[in-house]
Order: C-alpha cells, then sequence, then structure tokens
C-alpha cells in the first residue's frame, strides 16, 4: 500500500508538473484574468498602441508611492540611458487634464530628469487608476514587488480605490488570505517605520517583521535594527522574543537588551570571481535554448485558437515579430562562427589541419614523433 501512495503522488505532481503554464496556470483552457490583462498591455508592441515621444514634464508620477526607489539603483540606470539610451520605453496611463501616470520606470523616467532629457520613450495603457495598479502589479508578478510594496498596493487598491478584498483577490489572482495578510502589514506598521523603509535605513523584510510588534514598539525596536546592521533572520527572532513578553516592562527591558548586546554579525561572504565574457555568452546561449525548447512545447502542446480570439490574435502577432529577430540572430551566429573558423585557418596548426593533417590543434603529447603512427611497433 504505501508503494501505491507514493506512486500515485508522484504521478499527480507529475500531472500538475505537465499542465503549469503562463503564469502557472494550465496550458490548456482560457487564459486567467492576470494573463488576459498581461496580453493587453503587450498590445503596445504589437502595433496597436504605438510607442511614441513623451515630453518628460507631462509624465506623473503618482504611483511611485507604491514602489522602493533606491538611489544607488537610479545611478545605474542613469549610467545606462547615457551610454546605450533609452532601450525600453516605459508604461504609462492617461490621467486628468492631460498628464499621463507613469505605470512602470519610474527610474527610468528619474534618470531622464537627471540627465536633462526633454522626452522619453513611453507607451500608453488603456486603463483606469485601479487597472494601472493591477497592471503594475502583474508586470512585476512573482519579481520585483518586495513584501512591504504589495502591502502598499492592496492598501492603495482598499482605501484608494474602494476595492473589496475579495475584488482585490479576483483581481490580483491571489488568494484571499494573501491580500489579508499584505493588507495587516501596510495597516498595522508605523508611518515612521515605513519612512524608514523609503529612506533605505530600513530593508523591506525587516520592516515586515516588525509589523507584527504593537505600534508603540515598532519605531524604538526598528531604531535597534537599523543601529546594529541586524538581518531578517535576527529581526525576527527579536520580535519572537518581544512578542513573548508578559508586559511592557519586561518588553522594554528585552529591548533594551538587544540594544546593548547587539547579536555577532555574520561574516562577511567572499567575493565572487567576475564573470569572464566567455561565461556570460555560455550562459546566453543556455538560456536561450532552455526558453526557445519551451516555446516549442507549448506552441505543439495547443493552437493559438485554443487561447480564445483575442489572446490567440496577440500571441501570432507577438510570434511573427519574433521571426525577423530570430533571423537576424542566426545571421549573426553565423557570422561570428565563420569569423572563427576563418581564424583557426589562419593559425598554423589549424591551416595544417584544414589541409588533413589529423594532428590535434593543441601541443604534442610527450614522446610523440610526427609520423610514427605510420611505423610498424616491431621491426621484422
Amino acid at each position: 500500500m504505501p508503494t501505491v501512495t507514493r506512486h500515485a503522488s508522484s504521478r499527480k505532481r507529475w500531472e500538475r508538473g505537465k499542465r503549469g503554464g503562463f503564469l502557472g496556470q494550465p496550458v490548456t483552457g482560457q487564459p486567467t484574468r492576470s494573463a488576459v490583462v498581461l496580453l493587453q498591455s503587450l498590445a503596445v508592441q504589437l502595433g496597436e498602441i504605438t510607442e511614441r515621444m513623451v515630453p518628460v514634464e507631462v509624465l506623473g508620477e503618482q504611483l511611485s508611492a507604491l514602489r522602493l526607489c533606491e538611489a544607488s539603483a537610479v545611478a545605474r540606470v542613469q549610467s545606462s540611458l547615457s551610454s546605450v539610451g533609452q532601450l525600453f520605453s516605459i508604461a504609462v496611463f492617461p490621467a486628468e487634464q492631460g498628464q499621463l501616470e507613469v505605470v512602470d520606470g519610474f527610474k527610468r523616467l528619474r534618470a531622464a530628469r537627471a540627465l536633462g532629457w526633454s522626452e522619453l520613450r513611453a507607451h500608453a495603457l488603456a486603463v483606469d487608476p485601479a487597472g494601472a495598479k493591477v497592471a503594475l502589479s502583474v508586470i512585476h508578478d512573482r519579481h520585483g514587488l518586495t513584501e512591504i510594496e504589495e502591502a502598499w498596493l492592496v492598501r492603495s487598491l482598499y482605501r484608494e480605490d474602494r476595492l473589496s478584498q475579495p475584488e482585490i483577490a479576483r483581481r490580483l489572482s491571489r488568494h484571499k488570505s494573501w491580500v489579508c495578510r499584505r493588507l495587516l502589514v501596510a495597516e498595522g506598521l508605523d508611518e515612521a517605520v515605513q519612512a524608514d523603509v523609503r529612506l533605505g535605513l530600513l530593508s523591506p523584510s525587516a520592516a515586515a517583521a516588525l509589523a507584527r510588534l504593537p505600534r508603540r514598539n515598532q519605531e524604538p525596536a526598528a531604531l535597534v535594527v537599523a543601529r546594529n546592521g541586524m538581518t531578517f533572520r535576527q529581526t525576527s527572532r527579536m520580535v519572537d522574543e518581544l512578542i513573548g513578553c508578559a508586559d511592557e516592562a519586561a518588553r522594554g527591558e528585552a529591548l533594551e537588551r538587544w540594544r546593548l548586546s547587539p547579536p555577532p554579525r555574520a561574516a562577511p561572504r567572499p567575493a565572487q570571481r567576475a564573470r569572464s565574457e566567455a561565461e556570460w555568452l555560455m550562459g546566453d546561449v543556455a538560456t536561450l535554448s532552455r526558453v526557445a525548447a519551451r516555446l516549442e512545447a507549448r506552441l505543439l502542446a495547443q493552437p493559438l485558437a485554443a487561447l480564445g480570439a483575442r489572446p490567440g490574435e496577440l500571441c501570432a502577432h507577438a510570434l511573427s515579430t519574433l521571426v525577423p529577430i530570430l533571423a537576424a540572430l542566426g545571421r549573426t551566429i553565423a557570422h561570428a562562427i565563420g569569423e572563427t573558423a576563418a581564424h583557426a585557418l589562419d593559425h598554423p596548426r589549424g591551416a595544417a589541419a584544414a589541409h588533413g593533417d589529423p594532428s590535434p590543434p593543441g601541443p604534442l603529447p610527450p614522446g610523440h614523433r610526427p609520423g610514427a603512427l605510420s611505423e610498424p611497433k616491431h621491426r621484422p
């Protein structure tokens, strides 16, 4: 019986993995709302909503209150803009009085203003303010948003857009308990602690741990965490101890102990060797091979018409734009391989190999003499 159960559970896991698809949804059937929203946002790149140059002064940052934007990250984007220019357009949506509010691209906007640029390439999403926040979540789905940023987004949908928690869960393709937990973090965290997070004095994960404390204890605990440079694990351990205290006096004594006797800091990680250009190239080749295989498997699994009329049309257009990109990449690869072959022919040993010399391009092994393979091992 245990063997049958183990095999059955393995079969179930295999079936779940086989059904896994776009944004974690099944490959078959109609796409979920979040997938549809993302496909609609991709319509910008498919010619239906064209990209255009937009003056920087008409771009607003109302939704930037939902994001963390470190100065170091803006500096990196500024360096990229100054060296290679704008590679990706920013996403905006129309607001009141002809203003355009940014949905994605706040660091690019601030970097462009620091560089004195007058306009940026942008594409508009046909959404309302609540839809723009949902699009922000979809664009950074499963990555990019910290727990505190997700909490700010859920609170904004709940307080400003007057959406119920079940409606927020439906629009974000999340469970209602997930929405409730994020709302508790945003509502229960002291404003001073949130300001420390925005200023970079406190990490978002540590702030989420401090949200479990009563509000009157959060700011003193945040000062201890910031002063001692405590990690998330250390912060969680301190929060557990403070919550377990019987009264406020015991909680104050425990907090004072943590302030005077901070935990030992972890040893710094050894510096990693920087990747060489060849390693970066091999990594890109591996990634492209993996993605190409996954895309081919999805295309063979079902026809595009099974996705629905609108999503199928968008996917077909996206695939058609991919054809010239892959063709150009193929020509570049052929040119690079040709240059490598020509360089090998220019090399003395490479030229000898091209004329039929079977000797390897590397150094000769010890004791090896040219022509030794043609001589008999024993003389008659």
